[in-house]
C-alpha cells in the first residue's frame, strides 16, 4: 500500500478510535446515521459512494474525498466511471474543485497501482 493511502487510513483509523473513545451520544448516532445511508437499499451501494465523492467534491472536502474514492475503488468503480464522477462534480461546482480533482487523481491512481503490485 502506498505511504498516500497507509497514512490517511492510519491517522482517520486513529482518531476515530479517539472521537470515539469520548462515548459522545450525538457523535455515536451521527457516525452511525453516515454508515447507514451508505447501505444497500433503492441504490445500490456503489451508486451512493460515487454521489457521496460528487458531494465532497463540489464541498472540497479533501478528507471525505479520500475517504469515497477508496470505498468507489472496494466496490469496482472503473478509471473511465471515476473520470465521469470528476466530470460531474466539475460541472457542478465549477472550476475551484479542479485542485481537488488533481489530488483525487492522484489518490485514484496510488489505489489503481494497489490492484497492479
Amino acid at each position: 500500500m502506498s505511504n498516500l493511502i497507509q497514512e490517511f487510513n492510519d491517522y482517520r483509523t486513529r482518531m476515530n478510535e479517539v472521537i470515539l473513545s469520548k462515548d459522545n451520544l450525538v457523535i455515536k448516532r451521527l457516525w452511525n446515521l453516515d454508515t447507514n445511508t451508505y447501505a444497500e437499499g433503492a441504490l445500490s451501494t456503489k451508486t451512493k459512494e460515487m454521489m457521496g465523492l460528487v458531494a465532497s467534491m463540489v464541498l472540497r472536502c479533501d478528507d471525505c474525498i479520500k475517504y469515497h474514492l477508496g470505498k468507489c475503488h472496494e466496490l469496482g468503480v472503473n478509471t473511465a466511471e471515476m473520470y465521469e464522477i470528476f466530470a460531474v462534480a466539475n460541472i457542478v461546482g465549477g472550476t475551484i474543485v479542479i485542485p481537488h480533482t488533481r489530488r483525487a487523481a492522484e489518490y485514484w491512481e496510488e489505489l489503481q497501482a494497489q490492484k497492479t503490485a
